[in-house]
C-alpha cells in the first residue's frame, strides 16, 4: 500500500511537471512566429499571436486540474500532495527554468485546493536555491570586441542578429557608432568601446525588433538597444537607446509583452537588471510573457517587504473613485483596487462589467499608456497592517471580496498595479513647466489610445496619473471601451429658442454616443494650463477626429505606437 502511494505521488509530479513542459513548447512555438510576422509585416498575425499565447498557460492549468482530479476521483489528500510537492522539487532542482516550473505547480495546487494565502505544506513559497540565478546566461550572449585599429563590433553585432535584409547594413552601422559615440561623450567624456555584448534572442513586439547588448567603455557598463523597422528598401536601425531610464520605458508595465525566443530565463532576466538595475524581477518577467510566474515574484517580493517594514496600508493618494476602493503602503510602490458591493449614481456598470474590462486591457495593446494590472485572489494580509479607517470601509463597502478570518483579512479578488501620481494631484504640486508637459502628454495619451483602438470613456484628470519618467497613463478601466463600438457624434443645432435653452437633450442620444465637443467640460483645467491643452490637442473635441481614427481601425490599418522618443531615433535623409 505505502509502494502505491509514493508511485501515485511521483505520477503527480511527473504530470504536472509534464503539463509545463508541453506549456513551454507551446509558449515557444507561438513566441518563434514572432521573426517570420516581423519579416512579412504581417502586423494582425503578431497580435493574434499576442492573444493566443496569453491563452496558453490558464488552458494548461485546467488540463492538469481536470487529469489529477480524474486521477483522485475527486481532490488528492494533502498528505499525498506534500510528498508529490517533495517529488516535484528535487525533479525541478537543477532545471534551467526551474521556477517557472514551480510556479506553475502552485497554479495547479491553488486550484484543487483552494489556497488562502500562502500554505507552505502545498506550495513553493519562495525561490528555490539556484546557482544559475543572477548569472548572466553566457550561453545567450554574442561578444563583440571592438579596437582602435578594429573598430567594426557594431557591424558584426548587426550580422550577428540580420532577421531580414538590412538597407545598406554599413550604413545602418556607421549611424548607430555615430549615436553611440555621441551618447557616450555625453555620459562618459569619450567614445571607447572595449566590448559589446547581446543577447543572442531578438525581442519583437508590434511592428518593431530590438538588439538587447550592453556597452563595456573602460570600467562602467551601458546599455545598448538597438530599434529595428523596416524602411523603403530593407530593415533599418530607427532608434540607438543607450539610456537607463529610456530602456525602463521600453519594458515598462504600459507596454504589451515582447515575443523573444529565450533558453535560460533565470540568466536572461540577470543580464536585463543589469541594464536596468530598478527594474523588479517581477516586471521583467512579464515583459519576457511569464506573466504568472511575474505575480508569483511580486507577491513574493511584497511578502518579504511587508516582513521588514511597520508601515500601514492606507487609502491610496488622490480622489476616491465609485467602483474601486484603492489602497497603498507607503512604503512599496504598489496599489491595491477591490471593487465594491455597489456604485453610487450616474454609474451603471456593473462587477462583471469592471471585471471583463480588466480582460480587455491585459489581452489588448496597451500602447504604453495602460498600466499592466495583476489579478490576484484568495490573498490574506495581517489586519494590524491596515489603517482602521480603510479597514472599516473595506469591510462596509466591498463584503462580498473582503473578510476577516481572526487576525486576518482575506480578499477573495483584488487587482494591483504599479503606483502612480495622480495627474490631478501632479499639476497642483508642480510648477508651470512640468505641469505642462504632463497636460501636453495627457492629450498624446488620449490619443495614443485612440490610435491603439481604445477610448478611455472617462477622461477625468484623477484617471489618469504620471509615472516616474514623466509619461501620463491611464489607470481606471470602469467606463474603457474599444474604440470602435463608439459613435462619435457632433452636437446637433437647436432649431428652437427652447432647444437652445433646453437644460436635457432635445434630441435622441443612444448608450454608445459621444459628443466630443463636451469632453472640454470634463477637463478640469484652467486659465494658462488650459490654454495649452487646448492649442495642442483640440482636435480631441471634434468629432471628425475621432471618426477618422475609426476609419483607420475599420480599414485593417495598425497604427503602431513607437516605444521611444524622436531623441533617440536616427533620423535619415
Amino acid at each position: 500500500m505505502l509502494m502505491a502511494a509514493v508511485n501515485m505521488d511521483e505520477s503527480v509530479a511527473d504530470g504536472v511537471l509534464a503539463g509545463f513542459q508541453d506549456f513551454m513548447e507551446s509558449f515557444a512555438a507561438v513566441t518563434s512566429r514572432a521573426r517570420q510576422r516581423f519579416c512579412a509585416r504581417d502586423w494582425p498575425g503578431m497580435q493574434e499571436d499576442a492573444r493566443e499565447r496569453l491563452d496558453l498557460y490558464p488552458a494548461a492549468v485546467d488540463r492538469i486540474v481536470a487529469t489529477v482530479r480524474q486521477g483522485h476521483r475527486g481532490s488528492p489528500s494533502p498528505s499525498g500532495w506534500a510528498q508529490a510537492k517533495r517529488i516535484y522539487r528535487d525533479t525541478t532542482a537543477a532545471m534551467k527554468n526551474g521556477e517557472l516550473a514551480r510556479s506553475f505547480f502552485n497554479s495547479v495546487s491553488r486550484r484543487i485546493f483552494a489556497v488562502v494565502g500562502q500554505n507552505p505544506t502545498l506550495e513553493f513559497t519562495r525561490d528555490q536555491t539556484d546557482p544559475r540565478r543572477g548569472s548572466l546566461c553566457t550561453s545567450e550572449i554574442s561578444m563583440h570586441v571592438a579596437t582602435p585599429e578594429d573598430p567594426l563590433a557594431v557591424l558584426a553585432l548587426l550580422e550577428r542578429h540580420e532577421i531580414a535584409p538590412y538597407e545598406s547594413r554599413s550604413t545602418q552601422a556607421h549611424r548607430v557608432e555615430q549615436a553611440i559615440g555621441a551618447a557616450l561623450h555625453r555620459s562618459l567624456g569619450h567614445a571607447r568601446i572595449d566590448q559589446i555584448q547581446a543577447l543572442t534572442p531578438v525581442f519583437y513586439r508590434g511592428q518593431g525588433a530590438f538588439i538587447v547588448a550592453r556597452i563595456l567603455a573602460g570600467e562602467r557598463w551601458i546599455p545598448l538597444v538597438l530599434a529595428l523597422r523596416h524602411g523603403a528598401d530593407g530593415v533599418v536601425v530607427d532608434a540607438v537607446l543607450t539610456d537607463e531610464d529610456a530602456v525602463s520605458v521600453l519594458f515598462s508595465f504600459t507596454r504589451s509583452y515582447f515575443h523573444a525566443a529565450i533558453d535560460d530565463y533565470p540568466g536572461t532576466i540577470g543580464f536585463l537588471q543589469s541594464l536596468m538595475p530598478r527594474k523588479k524581477t517581477a516586471e521583467l518577467y512579464m515583459a519576457l510573457g511569464h506573466h504568472r510566474h511575474g505575480k508569483t515574484a511580486l507577491f513574493r517580493d511584497l511578502t518579504a517587504h511587508l516582513a521588514g517594514s511597520t508601515d500601514q496600508f492606507v487609502f491610496a493618494p488622490g480622489r476616491r473613485g465609485m467602483v474601486m476602493l484603492v489602497f497603498t503602503l507607503p512604503s512599496y510602490d504598489l496599489v491595491f483596487k477591490v471593487i465594491r458591493d455597489h456604485f453610487q449614481p450616474p454609474k451603471t456598470t456593473d462587477r462583471n462589467h469592471v471585471i471583463e474590462n480588466y480582460r480587455l486591457v491585459f489581452q489588448h495593446d496597451r500602447a504604453g499608456r495602460l498600466i499592466d494590472a495583476q489579478e490576484f485572489a484568495q490573498l490574506e494580509f495581517n489586519r494590524e497592517r491596515f489603517a482602521p479607517e480603510l479597514l472599516d470601509a473595506l469591510l462596509n463597502q466591498a463584503a462580498e471580496t473582503v473578510h476577516t478570518l481572526g487576525d486576518q483579512v482575506v480578499f477573495t479578488h483584488l487587482y494591483t498595479e504599479r503606483r502612480v501620481t495622480p495627474l490631478d494631484v501632479y499639476i497642483e504640486q508642480a510648477d508651470f513647466y512640468a505641469a505642462s508637459q504632463a497636460v501636453l502628454d495627457y492629450g498624446h495619451a488620449i490619443k495614443d489610445l485612440a490610435a491603439s483602438g481604445i477610448f478611455p470613456g472617462d477622461i477625468f484628470l484623477k484617471n489618469f496619473g504620471v509615472t516616474r519618467h514623466g509619461r501620463v497613463v491611464f489607470y481606471d478601466y470602469d467606463e474603457l471601451c474599444l474604440l470602435n463600438d463608439c459613435r462619435f457624434r457632433a452636437m446637433p443645432e437647436p432649431e428652437t429658442p427652447e432647444q437652445e435653452l433646453s437644460a436635457e437633450p432635445w434630441f435622441a442620444v443612444a448608450d454608445n454616443d459621444i459628443f466630443p465637443a463636451e469632453l472640454s467640460t470634463f477637463l478640469g483645467l484652467y486659465g494658462r494650463l488650459r490654454e495649452v491643452f487646448l492649442s495642442a490637442h483640440g482636435d480631441l473635441f471634434d468629432a471628425a477626429y475621432w471618426q477618422k481614427i475609426q476609419e483607420h481601425h475599420r480599414a485593417g490599418e495598425l497604427i503602431d505606437i513607437i516605444p521611444y522618443g524622436e531623441t533617440e531615433r536616427l533620423h535619415r535623409a
